[in-house]
């Protein structure tokens, strides 16, 4: 036995030797500059050649045990759509004095200058900092001269004094992975839980080393002014954790429908379960979600920003004066709220200006918003509490953490046991469907009591848009026609999104390119007035939608809303589709058959679903001599689907695809 273990200690120093020395900072073999493309995957546009990373806890005996990350990257850039990789951000977090800083940044980008290496020192003058908010700086570094075939080196190393978080270990990225070297050092004082994301592993290897802390001591004699110094020691245990790997595939964020790829990427978290130093009783951090959402109700920019309301008494007097029950109260507050204070774009569960002054100054983040809506709910009195959420681009949190949120809304209940989910950051958000930075799995309802549950975030409605197209067609193939479009729910508010701050005829330039056609006599109606259907009614004409081959006229039955391509390429998925929303989309197109032409062919009629009733397609045309009907509906019943249904999912959309781009083909008679 002990010489197993002797056996396994060297296989894991040996190996973690092997991966430090392979390679060397400032040190790029010619071959590698010259190289081409990426040995295992060509069609990668660029790849790390080397992704080192060391966290280690330090003491220091005024500060107490401090944190350190070294970095050292590099990275062959093979493409021109991978210029990007030359820049890097790196936030850094604070809170008040107390902060994070980045040292030692140490950078060059190696390059092949007609057949001679030219290296270029990375310059102070290439990295800039910039204040996001009161709590978050972030530092850009941009290198210099990166091209096509560029390889870029670069360490820099971060201190931090809060000790308790751990950024994620990250095996996998947009691009492949050569050579893969992490170590995580951890004092035996720190307990750390462990959990895995995504679907890729590496196997940990685990070790053990010594530590030690030094302390200077001084003392003063009594009598005699002198001071003397002692110095002592303690030793204590490292928990070492090395993840060491080499050609790891790239997840790339090509496929439709994902929340956040890095949810599904692989690597590790960690979470501090408990801190105990010698002769001292342990220190218990967040161990289950009740507990998170009571830390975090408890801190003065949280609760107590839900009991202040003197603030806004008379304007919610005023707006609540024609309301008649509880759900009229909730559209005027809504209203108010949207009305009096723009979102600044800053997400968080803490109010970063405070409610009142948010209010006063127009102006405030997620929780200066949706924190005042919810007492102003109750201050009319709605059963009105917060809900915390993890935006989408946050990700799934795996374990309770105060980080696992990052977000707040809120939430009303009534009596008959229904709800409404509110977001008033968004100007054209509805009660239940709320903008999709905040559509991610849960939230957690937390009461005044501190007591919380969890609510589900999407809706159960579809969101909806009907196209109504009639089509009139010339003998020399022009047509011409008229469209009314309809949108609900998620599709409308992010087309008013989207569209509503351009001019009219920007809009009207937006819809030709989409659609591949001319424009004329243009309107749209309840751009503004959110609680009805966004409508779009347009003449059009075109030269395109119909194809004249000897003497035959070949036309798509959905005209320019023809799905001409499968959304899903991968042979296999590993994470869900995720749509935001259960959505339908239904077309009813209505041709009339040209004078003197007559029905040669149309499609047969398509009815197909995905098991569970989670989805179908109906696509139907018929004719009479005159005119030709086509009525097509697409379905989805979930939000989010299953990677087991994927492959169902690929074929369903690929008949989909296949039917739609069926042509039907008139000719003389």
């Amino acid at each position: 036995m002990k010489n197993l273990i002797l056996s396994t200690l060297f296989l894991i120093a040996f190996t973690s030797k092997n991966f430090a020395q392979e390679i060397k900072f400032g040190k790029v073999s010619k071959e590698v500059i010259l190289q081409k493309e990426h040995q295992k995957d060509s069609t990668a546009t660029a790849a790390y050649l080397y992704n080192k990373r060391r966290t280690a806890y330090l003491y220091d005996q005024n500060n107490g045990f401090m944190m350190t990350t070294d970095i050292h990257k590099r990275i062959k850039v093979y493409s021109k759509d991978a210029l990007e990789k030359g820049t890097f951000l790196i936030t850094l977090y604070n809170n008040g004095s107390t902060r994070e800083k980045i040292i030692k940044i140490k950078g060059y980008a190696f390059n092949n200058e007609n057949g001679k290496i030219v290296k270029t020192k990375l310059k102070s003058s290439h990295q800039f900092k910039e204040k996001i908010n009161d709590n978050f700086t972030s530092v850009k570094i941009v290198f210099p001269d990166v091209k096509e075939g560029t390889v870029i080196d670069l360490m820099y190393t971060v201190t931090s004094p809060f000790i308790t978080s751990i950024d994620p270990v990250n095996f996998q990225y947009d691009i492949p992975v050569d050579l893969l070297d992490v170590s995580i050092e951890t004092p035996e004082y720190f307990n750390f839980r462990k959990a895995s994301k995504g679907y890729y592993a590496v196997p940990v290897q685990s070790s053990r080393k010594r530590g030690k802390i030094n302390i200077t001591s001084k003392s003063r004699s009594e009598g005699i002014v002198r001071t003397s110094f002692s110095n002592s020691s303690i030793d204590y245990t490292k928990n070492v954790d090395h993840y060491n790997a080499k050609d790891i595939p790239a997840l790339k964020d090509s496929e439709p429908f994902v929340s956040n790829i890095n949810n599904y990427r692989g690597g590790i978290k960690y979470e501090l379960s408990f801190v105990r130093m010698p002769d001292s009783s342990p220190k218990y951090y967040a161990t289950s979600w009740e507990d998170v959402s009571k830390k975090i109700y408890s801190y003065s920019s949280f609760g107590n920003e839900l009991n202040k309301s003197s603030y806004y008494k008379d304007e919610l007097a005023a707006a609540l004066g024609t309301a008649k029950n509880e759900y009229e109260k909730l559209g005027a507050i809504f209203q108010l709220v949207k009305s009096k204070v723009k979102w600044n774009g800053n997400y968080n569960k803490y109010t970063e200006l405070g409610v009142k002054k948010a209010y006063k100054d127009g102006v405030g983040n997620a929780a200066d918003i949706n924190l005042m809506l919810t007492s102003m709910l109750r201050s009319a009195g709605l059963n009105a509490n917060p809900v915390l959420v993890s935006s989408r681009s946050n990700g799934v949190p795996i374990f309770p953490t105060l980080d696992g949120f990052n977000y707040v809304i809120s939430m009303v209940e009534f009596a008959n046991g229904k709800y409404a989910l509110l977001d008033a950051t968004e100007p054209y958000s509805l009660p239940n469907s709320l903008p999709v930075r905040a559509l991610n799995w849960n939230g957690r309802k937390v009461l005044q009591n501190g007591t919380s549950s969890w609510v589900k975030l999407s809706s159960s409605s579809h969101s909806t848009e009907e196209n109504k197209v009639k089509l009139t067609i010339e003998d020399d193939g022009t047509c011409s026609g008229f469209v009314i479009q309809s949108k609900t729910k998620l599709s409308a508010m992010q087309s008013r999104k989207r569209y509503n701050h351009l001019k009219e005829d920007e809009l009207i330039s937006k819809f030709e390119e989409n659609y591949n056609i001319e424009i004329d006599d243009f309107k749209s109606r309840n751009e503004k007035n959110i609680g009805k259907p966004l409508s779009r009614m347009f003449k059009f004409s075109s030269e395109d939608l119909v194809e004249k081959i000897n003497g035959k006229l070949y036309i798509n039955p959905l005209l320019f809303l023809t799905m001409e391509q499968n959304p899903f390429k991968s042979d296999e998925r590993n994470f869900p589709i995720d749509f935001a929303t259960p959505w339908s989309d239904s077309n009813k197109i209505s041709i009339k058959i040209p004078e003197g032409y007559k029905v040669e062919f149309i499609p047969e009629q398509l009815a197909i679903g995905i098991p569970d009733d989670l989805g179908f397609f109906k696509f139907m045309v018929t004719e009479d001599g005159k005119t030709i009907q086509v009525n097509s509906k697409l379905q989805f019943n979930s939000a989010v689907i299953s990677p087991t249904y994927y492959p169902t999912v690929k074929d369903f959309f690929k008949q989909l695809v296949a039917k739609q781009n069926e042509k039907i083909i008139i000719s003389k008679q």
